[in-house]
């Protein structure tokens, strides 16, 4: 490390880091996952598609938005955040914006690939929480906790208002909102991420070379770990822990997006007001908000894989619930379901993202990230496009979701069952 490194500045531009990915998270999940439950009936109704239909555009789109990563990854390490996040903004309103004027699945489809694929995967959690990875590291799972604040503000607003939107102006106006605010605010954003901190002549933390102390020395041997630890793309897809890792988290992925895309669709198919199902999300949001303090203190404590495992059963735990409401037909035990469900779903970017940072440092993080996402997108396609086939074959979201609990416990005991790789040292690069 160079010995000029220091910050200079009153507040630590980390912290402008964080806000922006705050902000991006929030735009990104609302527009990549929690508007989908909100929109999937109004635009099947009104274009005549089937529930399966719906579901194979989003997920097939949401795949090649894995491919997307896969090449961007080495990008994102070499150029940093502001490009792709400033061209994901403009296909992104493109896609929305057609989206709102299409007619047939085709169409549908098509702009359902622009506006993801092209779209908002650029402004998406890879390019985001690498970025993150790379300005924190002694409070990097309080940060990455932050961050990912911005995916429980969408669980917690979005579809309460979304659902607002598309019941009194249709789901088309709603599609031009989501269009209007991806550019209003990821542009400005855009400008202010950079892509780690030594390109300002920065520490990681806000630590500078004079500071003396023992806080400010734990921070600097952390900082000296993280660079022992780092990996190349090369070597990490080497490692068992990659593959665990990857697998564990493709589970989750299905699990996850099931739920999310088909929450709304099962609480009125069960008998639910449409109202009730959108504040169900709401709730979701809430426990995936209130969960982060937890996360952000356990991360900077205890192993991340036993985090990971209580975060996924949490979930398995609120899906299981929420289908015990459905029996008894307790709007009380159905909230409670959505709350444990979103509680679990709070820890799924922060342990997530420190597990990788833990087990392959930051140097190469969007690299080595961007190729483990295909085959958790691969998961996350499948589980939802599968629940709808389910539903439509069976007329019944109830057995679908209990499968979707052990997929959930099995995630968590492969996540558990992985190993950190042994520390490396690399040239600067």
């Amino acid at each position: 490390m160079s010995s000029d490194m220091r910050n200079t500045g009153k507040i630590y531009y980390g912290w402008y880091i964080l806000s922006g990915a705050l902000l991006t998270q929030f735009i990104a999940t609302s527009t990549g996952s929690m508007v989908s439950g909100v929109l999937l009936g109004p635009v099947v109704e009104n274009l005549g598609l089937k529930v399966w239909q719906f579901a194979f555009a989003v997920s097939i789109a949401q795949a090649f938005g894995g491919v997307t990563v896969l090449i961007m990854g080495p990008v994102v390490d070499r150029v940093g955040p502001r490009r792709m996040m400033l061209i994901g903004s403009v296909f992104c309103t493109f896609g929305l914006t057609g989206l709102s004027m299409q007619s047939t699945f085709m169409q549908f489809f098509i702009f359902q690939m622009i506006s993801s694929a092209l779209g908002w995967t650029l402004f998406g959690p890879l390019v985001i929480n690498a970025t993150v990875t790379k300005w924190f590291v002694a409070r990097r799972g309080w940060a990455l906790a932050i961050s990912s604040s911005g995916v429980s503000l969408a669980g917690l607003i979005t579809p309460i208002t979304m659902t607002a939107i598309v019941d009194a102006f249709g789901w088309r106006t709603g599609y031009l909102t989501l269009a209007t605010v991806v550019l209003v605010i990821i542009v400005p954003v855009a400008m202010v991420m950079r892509r780690r901190p030594e390109d300002m002549g920065l520490l990681p933390d806000g630590i500078r070379n004079e500071d003396s102390g023992k806080a400010s020395d734990k921070i600097m041997s952390a900082i000296i770990s993280d660079d022992r630890q780092t990996y190349t793309r090369s070597q990490a897809i080497k490692t068992s822990g990659f593959w665990l890792i990857t697998l564990g988290y493709g589970l989750n992925a299905a699990a996850l997006g099931s739920i999310a895309l088909h929450a709304i669709p099962f609480a009125t198919s069960v008998g639910f007001a449409r109202s009730v199902a959108a504040a169900g999300m709401g709730i979701n949001g809430l426990g995936n908000l209130s969960s982060k303090t937890l996360w952000g203190w356990g991360l900077q404590r205890f192993d991340p894989r036993r985090l990971a495992g209580i975060a996924f059963c949490t979930s398995a735990t609120g899906v299981l619930t929420m289908v015990t409401a459905s029996y008894v037909q307790d709007t009380r035990i159905l909230m409670m379901g959505f709350f444990l469900y979103g509680f679990g779903f709070g820890g799924t970017i922060p342990i997530s993202e420190f597990i990788w940072g833990r087990y392959f440092g930051r140097r190469h993080i969007a690299s080595i990230r961007g190729l483990g996402r295909p085959m958790q997108i691969i998961f996350g396609m499948a589980g939802p496009i599968g629940t709808g086939v389910w539903f439509d074959v069976t007329g019944s979201y109830v057995a679908a979701f209990l499968m979707l609990s052990c997929v959930y416990v099995t995630g968590a005991l492969i996540v558990n069952i992985s190993k950190p790789p042994k520390p490396i040292e690399t040239d600067e690069s």
